[in-house]
């Protein structure tokens, strides 16, 4: 990440913000921001979730966001409203900070697409 300040930058700016906005200011995780994106694309904001529940919306989240790179399609919606995701390709195998960075990028992107980082 410290190879793209652009990058980096964003990052920091979508984790600030976000742990502003969901955590009072205690500085949100990868994982915990994957979870936000699952939860949005799912739009049941109000709701309690089981503990697979929370597991399902990461991966609605993973998918989510590693769409536009050609591994993960939209199959459908189901009867209960979750969102439903097929696997185009297989992700590269990748060491943990690649994948790391892969997330991170892949994050700021799909906030991109919302004008998150719009003044």
């Amino acid at each position: 990440m410290s190879r793209d300040p652009e990058l980096k930058a964003k990052w920091e700016l979508l984790v600030s913000s976000l742990s502003d906005r969901f955590s009072d200011g205690d500085p949100l995780d990868l994982d915990a921001i994957i979870y936000l994106v699952g939860l949005q694309e799912l739009g049941k904001y109000h709701q309690k979730f089981q503990k697979d529940e929370k597991v399902n919306l990461m991966h609605v989240g993973i998918c989510r966001v590693l769409e536009p790179y050609g591994f993960y399609a939209f199959d459908f919606v189901d009867d209960q409203g979750w969102p439903h995701y097929q696997v185009v390709k297989p992700l590269p195998p990748l060491k943990a900070g690649e994948q790391t960075l892969l997330m991170k990028e892949a994050l700021v992107q799909y906030f991109q697409e919302r004008d998150f980082f719009e003044d």
